[in-house]
Order: C-alpha cells, then sequence, then structure tokens
C-alpha cells in the first residue's frame, strides 16, 4: 500500500517530500473551495468563513466570490 502524501512529506529525500508538499497544497486548495461553497450554499456570510478560515473576508471573498458557486 503506497504512503499517503502526508507520510511522504517527511521523507528523508527532499525532492520525494516536496513534491508530497505540493501534492498536499493541491489537496488543502480542492478541498477549501468545497467547504467554502457548502458553506456559502448554507448561508455562511463571507466573515463566518474567513473567521473559520483564519483570514480576514476580503482575502476570502477574493478567492472565492468570483468561481462558480462561490457567489
Amino acid at each position: 500500500m503506497p504512503e499517503s502524501p502526508a507520510a511522504r512529506a517527511t521523507s528523508a529525500d527532499p525532492a520525494e517530500g516536496l513534491r508530497a508538499v505540493a501534492a498536499l497544497r493541491r489537496l488543502a486548495d480542492k478541498l477549501e473551495i468545497l467547504q467554502v461553497r457548502r458553506a456559502r450554499a448554507l448561508g455562511w456570510s463571507w466573515q463566518d468563513i474567513a473567521a473559520q478560515l483564519g483570514v480576514t473576508r476580503q482575502t476570502v471573498h477574493k478567492k472565492h466570490a468570483g468561481r462558480q458557486g462561490g457567489d
């Protein structure tokens, strides 16, 4: 069974570790998009979402408002 990206991110081989970090970033970005869409569909404000992500309302709005389903 292959190791997870999280496990590979701690590899002693920097090339493998960095590839794993890049894969984790892509996954985190996809999950953020998914959860922001869910939150907006449930009526969450940009401020509510921003608070959960630890960023400003303006930051989350700028990043997600233009996306399909992002309002």
